[in-house]
């Protein structure tokens, strides 16, 4: 199965880095087109987005300055079946993409992508006040979008929201 391209480039606000892509996402070749993943919604309702974007517009956030790309590349049916050195050479990727592209803010969507990529045991909601990996680009770490995750959406697009407070702030 190919995998999902990247969408990266220079002066990004923000990158939104997953674990990897589902298998859905891995058949069309567009970041989180599982129709059971709220993404798109959480991005819309927390101001992020101005409108609901489908999957295949992924390409079309470059120009409200998103990017997305994944610790690991490789589609699967969940994050379980990601291997320790898939994890290892992912992060070492990952790195230099963020060192590449120097988004203002790395945005991980799950804790456990940021634990994997820091190496750090815990991480608690929005920005982090650890060192970043990457010197330089804020870390930001919000809940996975997956509809398996039991948070209520709410609460989900109320962290969300942090980032759009942030970049109007910044605005």
């Amino acid at each position: 199965m190919e995998e999902v391209p990247d969408h990266l480039e220079n002066g990004l606000q923000i990158v939104f880095i997953g674990f990897n892509p589902s298998i859905r996402s891995g058949e069309l070749g567009h970041h989180y087109a599982n129709p059971r993943n709220n993404f798109w919604r959480i991005l819309q309702q927390s101001g992020l987005t101005p409108r609901l974007y489908e999957a295949a517009e992924d390409g079309e956030l470059l120009k409200l300055g998103y990017g997305f790309t994944n610790i690991v590349a490789r589609p699967t049916v969940g994050a379980e079946d990601i291997t320790r050195e898939e994890y290892h050479t992912g992060r070492e990727l990952l790195r230099g993409k963020l060192e590449q592209y120097r988004p203002q803010i790395a945005c991980f969507v799950g804790k456990g992508v940021y634990t994997e990529f820091s190496r750090r045991p815990k991480a608690q909601w929005g920005f982090q006040t650890a060192e970043p990996v990457v010197d330089g680009v804020r870390e930001f770490v919000a809940p996975s979008s997956s509809g398996l995750v039991r948070m209520p959406m709410s609460e989900i697009v109320g962290i969300y929201r942090q980032l759009y407070d942030f970049i109007q702030e910044k605005g």
